[in-house]
């Protein structure tokens, strides 16, 4: 488990310029925020909220639902705080220190129900207890909710070269593509935990996944 100094450490300077390089090569993310199923009222939470650039796009996509966001980083709280207060959206955002698998909407958030849908974006490819996560994601969501996912895929419709560059740039960061992952999910939609449907960004670039919980 990587610890929050550890996470610091990586994002005390980092944070400052994360968004705008994140922007060219996190593909899907304005496409998952889009195509989540979501009602008024309904309460989102991402897990790895990071600098809070999601939950803000989701809020102002959405403004008839309340967004909830984690990170193991206090660093990156800092600057997502920062940036919710500066929009004006403290009000529709809420955020807290939490290790992905130790979620838990009442300790964690002080809400009297679960979610009613959750999200991983590129955030699963770096928490190495990402089983843990996903079984925590889903004890946290109503019956019939959906999590969601985007993260790196195999790039199998892009050359040998591309792909092996973009995963020496990758590993810098601690980031790791897990074809295990989509395994995962699988074998719990095979055991009737919930029902996966999983499509393709951009050759493969990434995949964005979507877990609707069994009621």
């Amino acid at each position: 488990m990587a610890t929050t100094e550890e996470m610091d450490r990586m994002y005390r300077w980092t944070r400052y310029v994360y968004d705008f390089t994140r922007k060219y090569y996190l593909l899907g993310r304005d496409r998952l925020l889009c195509e989540m199923e979501l009602k008024a009222g309904d309460r989102v939470l991402e897990i790895g909220c990071g600098t809070a650039r999601n939950l803000i796009c989701l809020a102002r996509r959405r403004p008839e639902v309340l967004a909830y966001g984690l990170d193991v980083s206090h660093e990156m709280l800092a600057t997502a705080a920062a940036k919710v207060t500066s929009r004006g959206l403290a009000s529709r955002i809420t955020l807290r220190h939490c290790f992905a698998e130790q979620l838990d909407h009442r300790g964690t958030f002080g809400l009297d129900e679960p979610f009613d849908a959750a999200f991983f974006s590129y955030s699963l490819s770096m928490i190495p207890t990402w089983p843990e996560a996903i079984e925590a994601a889903l004890r946290n969501l109503k019956p019939r909710a959906t999590l969601y996912v985007v993260d790196f895929w195999d790039q199998g419709g892009w050359p040998g070269w591309f792909r092996a560059i973009l995963k020496g740039w990758l590993d810098l960061f601690h980031v790791h593509y897990r074809p295990e992952l989509i395994d995962y999910l699988q074998k719990l939609d095979e055991k009737g935990v919930g029902k996966l449907t999983l499509q393709s960004v951009a050759g493969r670039y990434a995949y964005l996944a979507a877990f609707r919980k069994s009621g």
